[in-house]
């Protein structure tokens, strides 16, 4: 098991890349090769209905339709990602931390479209990777916060709350942080 495993990566304020500025990553995969995590309070330009329509699979219900698509990062954004509670199983499906589960099958997507889908999910595209060594050269520049991944800041929480909430879990007050850190 990894340190960064079943974690949320909270952006420092100040965070010079814009693809993470005030960004909260679920951590879906850490090892020695690097790691790979998902963004969860970005959105993209797109639909669930766009998404859909590009896998040909039917969707008559606007209200699952017309749900926003995350940017879950900068790399591969053309490829899919449906993170979900674990009230279901799919063909390409990991657990990433308890009641938290990442699946990249259409299955899931066509379960969804037909009111057949997990009670909980979010469907983003792309993700963040960090290759070896990486992400621990940014926590040692204080680019991030980690703390536990939480289902309710993912699932139930408005994008524009989910930094704040993730900062908060940690007893921190978001106001209080500052964008550069300093060095003793």
């Amino acid at each position: 098991m990894s340190y960064f495993d079943q974690q949320l990566l909270i952006a420092m304020p100040g965070m010079e890349d814009p693809n993470f500025d005030h960004g909260v990553t679920l951590m879906c995969q850490h090892n020695e090769d690097g790691a790979l995590g998902i963004t969860i309070n970005r959105n993209s330009d797109l639909t669930l209905m766009d998404v859909l329509a590009q896998l040909d699979i039917q969707c008559n219900d606007e209200s699952i339709a017309n749900q926003p698509v995350l940017q879950g990062g900068p790399v591969q954004q053309e490829r899919g990602f449906v993170l979900h509670s674990d009230d279901g199983q799919w063909e390409a499906t990991t657990q990433v931390a308890p009641g938290i589960m990442v699946t990249t099958s259409r299955d899931v997507l066509e379960a969804i479209a037909q009111h057949r889908g997990p009670s909980k999910y979010v469907v983003a595209l792309g993700y963040a990777g960090w290759s070896a060594g990486q992400l621990e050269d940014e926590l040692k520049e204080n680019a991030w916060l980690n703390t536990a991944a939480d289902s309710a800041i993912i699932f139930d929480l408005p994008l524009d709350d989910r930094w704040a909430r993730a900062v908060a879990s940690l007893g921190i007050e978001a106001s209080t942080l500052q964008p550069t850190g300093g060095h003793a």
